[in-house]
């Protein structure tokens, strides 16, 4: 496996953060995807079919990894209540490695069997919610948003019982690879228990290997947790505003969903905006709007106070409230500059922040959907003749004096765009798969969003980057 570099990093913690797994035995293997060009990236792009199935669906250890797979440990507020009762309930860590870029990604499972934090559930995964996650990590990694990736879904020949899709439904084992697994909710739950060492040793952890350059992982606690915080804040702010300008709603933005690397995962109920609306859900279940498309940047501050709440101990409460009063700035500014990237041009903050809420105002009067508006102004002026009104003239006013980037390969760009996935053609590219196993609809479907991805990042790239450069 030549550029495979194994570093288990987790083993430097103690049996406090996670429990040692055994994943489950599963009828049947049959691969239905897998991310050559994710696999690439940590060397494993070369093993043949027999050799993915045996580590990535019986999870048999890689060369130099984790012996034994680890369920991790975590707490969090879910809707704002705070549950004791969670951790890796279907999941496990499986292997860490050095990545080409010299980043350690992590490979960590979903629906690989019951944990000691399953309780009552099956420790499994729908083949149709792996399907969808296929497809969220796909598109957000087109529009640059710093994702997971989807790695492998192999399809176990299990029927499993939900009362949200059509039952018996299929099953299948997926596997993320993720710049770490280490949530808000693994500190909340080492503060429930008054761990204030186990704080310490995690922070100091996730400090020396994934903020290396940034941190001093060896600093006075007192003064390491306040630039901690302020790290993990400006990540979270980073993809808080690429979620909003990429029209996306997380669904369930919990503090145990939140990876304190700023990495967006875990894919259950998202959604794409199918028209401006700042109260739009993506869960069933959010009665209340507490994750709507417009309250996702509160949410993700919420979030992170709660990561802040943990570090009091060490130095208390000022040092941390002065290192949150960037998140909102750094936000926007993420939203902003990643506005303009889509739309095709560059200019000055000052007009950025201008363009971004005069989209905003006639986005919200139109029912068009956002990533048609996006596509219909790339490169600064509309390219078809709907937009009418004061609104939109305001925005194009504000669009007057900014700078065409060089713009994506029009003959992809416009034959492909704009690529949307609005909740009926998730549904559409799941039907044949049920009803005939048909794959050829979604494959060719993740080909389209790869190949407008391609000639959107390759048109006078811009855009911050997704994945924050070795620092």
């Amino acid at each position: 496996m030549t550029g495979y570099e194994a570093n288990p990093i987790h083993l430097d913690l103690d049996d406090r953060f996670y429990r040692q797994v055994a994943p489950a035995r599963f009828p049947q293997h049959r691969i239905r995807w897998r991310n050559d060009r994710a696999a690439g990236t940590v060397g494993l792009a070369g093993l043949d079919d027999d050799q993915w199935i045996d580590h990535f669906g019986r999870f048999h250890q890689l060369a130099d990894n984790l012996r034994t797979p680890l369920a991790l440990c975590y707490h969090g507020h879910q809707f704002g209540h705070y549950n004791p009762d969670l951790g890796d309930g279907r999941g496990f860590l499986f292997a860490q490695m050095k990545a080409e870029d010299g980043r350690i990604l992590d490979l960590g499972t979903k629906g690989s069997g019951t944990t000691p934090f399953s309780r009552t559930a099956d420790g499994r995964l729908t083949l149709k919610g792996a399907v969808r996650e296929i497809l969220a990590t796909e598109m957000l990694e087109a529009l640059g948003v710093n994702t997971s990736k989807t790695f492998s879904v192999i399809e176990t020949g299990e029927a499993l019982e939900r009362h949200d899709e059509p039952s018996p439904t299929r099953a299948a084992v997926l596997v993320r690879l993720s710049h770490g697994h280490i949530r808000i909710g693994s500190f909340q739950r080492l503060r429930h228990l008054d761990d204030a060492e186990g704080i310490e040793l995690l922070m100091r952890h996730t400090a020396r290997h994934h903020f290396a350059g940034k941190l001093d992982a060896t600093a006075p606690v007192n003064d390491l947790a306040p630039a901690f915080l302020a790290a993990v804040a400006s990540r979270i702010a980073n993809t808080a505003g690429a979620w909003m300008a990429a029209g996306f709603v997380h669904g369930v933005l919990n503090t145990d969903n939140f990876n304190v690397t700023g990495e967006s995962f875990d894919y259950g109920p998202w959604r794409f905006l199918p028209h401006f609306d700042p109260g739009f859900t993506a869960a069933y279940f959010d009665h209340a709007g507490r994750y709507a498309y417009g309250r996702q940047p509160e949410a993700s501050l919420w979030a992170v106070c709660r990561l802040a709440d943990c570090l009091v101990p060490f130095g208390g409460t000022p040092p941390l409230e002065a290192a949150l009063k960037d998140f909102y700035p750094q936000l926007e500014a993420s939203l902003q500059r990643r506005l303009c990237w889509r739309l095709g041009i560059e200019t000055t903050t000052e007009q950025g922040r201008d363009i971004a809420g005069a989209l905003f105002v006639a986005a919200k009067s139109d029912q068009t959907s956002f990533p048609q508006i996006l596509h219909d102004w790339y490169g600064g002026a509309k390219r078809r003749g709907i937009y009418d009104g004061d609104d939109w003239q305001g925005f194009a006013n504000a669009l007057a004096g900014a700078t065409r980037l060089a713009q994506a390969d029009n003959a992809v760009f416009d034959r492909e765009a704009p690529v949307a996935l609005p909740i009926e053609r998730v549904e559409a590219l799941w039907a044949p798969i049920a009803e005939a196993d048909d794959w050829a609809p979604l494959y060719n479907a993740i080909d389209e969003i790869r190949r407008w991805g391609a000639a959107l990042h390759g048109a006078g790239d811009v855009m911050p980057p997704a994945v924050p450069a070795s620092e």
